[in-house]
């Protein structure tokens, strides 16, 4: 028998302005759901999207799931793309949030339950599979700080996926730079955090240029100047919920591929080389873009307070890129060469992953259509 969801709810676009929030999203345009375990309570709105993801928001919001293992392998089994199935990343996106303590409702006392443990390991070893399967595989380059800074760069320049920054600059919408907005916020009101797992793994210089990088991020002490906290005003300038997760059920599976991607990188300790690689594309790849961004908002009349968070960038990733390449990826190549291989596999990860979000958006806004996940009414 087909998996139905408790509650599926007509395709609309929400731009919903701040003032106008109810006490909380969780009981309004959820309230139908009727499955017993997925109240309108269980994860702030968030319905679940197959049998696999249903199981664990409801394990991780106090339900007695104990078939989760089972769940998984065969989402697995019939899933096409692991990539860009909705049911296994809404999966592995519920697993992060219960680390992360990004969504409030995930019982922390189940953050290291075992079951859900050993499900993230199944999903996450097919997800590591199909990146690396898909993912170019870049040249190696010797193990020095220059050499490596010099294949990172020229990794970036040589990247050729969609331009949605300038297609903001020049084309697009209002309305398209609300789904932006929804679309950037499954990762933006977390910015930072996927990479700070790697402080604790790393020693000397790699770092101290972690922390330096990381520090900008999160304001150099300045409370107001965080960078998910400038995101979240923008986010309420343009009259959207600044809530994380608010948007979840909005977007597609690859939005959440994304900021799966690096999850898996940072939490994992094997995986240390591929989130440092992940970072440094970030940061090599983020001035231009934010700048041409902060453009297109300009220009279809936006004020500074929802332009803020992209010129910040303009200037701090031009700084943080070459801090980024060198002394952190290049310093941790020299010093432990082995990682070489996952520092230049993350690097193209990260390009790749944004890439394929990137072109969901830029595809379907040239052709009329909205980026956000489209549900059949009930």
């Amino acid at each position: 028998m087909p998996w139905h969801p408790p509650s599926v709810r007509p395709f609309r676009t929400r731009y919903v302005a701040v003032k106008t929030l109810p006490e909380s999203r969780i009981g309004g345009e959820t309230a139908s759901m009727s499955a017993p375990a997925l109240t309108p309570s269980a994860l702030h709105g968030i319905a679940a999207r197959g049998p696999l993801s249903d199981g664990i928001i409801r394990r991780l919001t106090g339900d007695d799931v104990d078939d989760l293992g089972v769940r998984a392998e065969a989402a697995l089994a019939t899933s096409e793309d692991v990539v860009h199935d909705d049911d296994i990343q809404l999966a592995l996106f519920v697993l992060y949030a219960s680390s992360y303590g990004s969504l409030p409702e995930l019982d922390p006392a189940l953050e290291w339950d075992p079951a859900l443990i050993a499900t993230r390991g199944i999903l996450e070893q097919a997800f590591e599979r199909a990146l690396r399967a898909t993912v170019p595989t870049p040249e190696l380059p010797e193990p020095t700080v220059d050499a490596v800074g010099r294949a990172l760069f020229a990794l970036a320049e040589a990247d050729t996926g969609p331009s949605l920054s300038r297609y903001v600059a020049k084309k697009a919408t209002e309305e398209q730079m609300h789904e932006f907005f929804m679309q950037r916020s499954v990762y933006t009101l977390r910015e930072a955090d996927p990479h700070s797992w790697a402080i604790p793994r790393l020693t000397g210089r790699a770092k101290a240029a972690l922390v330096e990088i990381q520090s900008d991020e999160y304001g150099g002490g300045r409370p107001d100047r965080v960078h998910a906290t400038i995101f979240a005003r923008a986010m309420r300038g343009a009259g959207l919920d600044d809530t994380y997760g608010g948007y979840v059920d909005d977007v597609p599976a690859v939005t959440l591929a994304s900021l799966n991607t690096m999850s898996m990188f940072g939490l994992n300790r094997r995986l240390l080389g591929a989130i440092v690689g992940h970072l440094a594309a970030f940061e090599m790849t983020s001035s231009i873009p934010n700048r041409l961004y902060a453009d297109g908002l300009r220009r279809l009349g936006f004020t500074e307070d929802v332009t803020d968070y992209f010129d910040e960038h303009v200037e701090a990733d031009a700084v943080h890129e070459q801090i980024a390449a060198r002394d952190l990826a290049g310093s941790l190549a020299e010093d432990h060469p082995e990682l070489l291989p996952d520092i230049m596999f993350g690097a193209s990860a990260c390009l790749t992953v944004d890439g394929w979000a990137a072109g969901h958006m830029l595809d379907s806004w040239t052709r009329g259509e909205s980026s956000l996940r489209q549900r059949d009414p009930r």
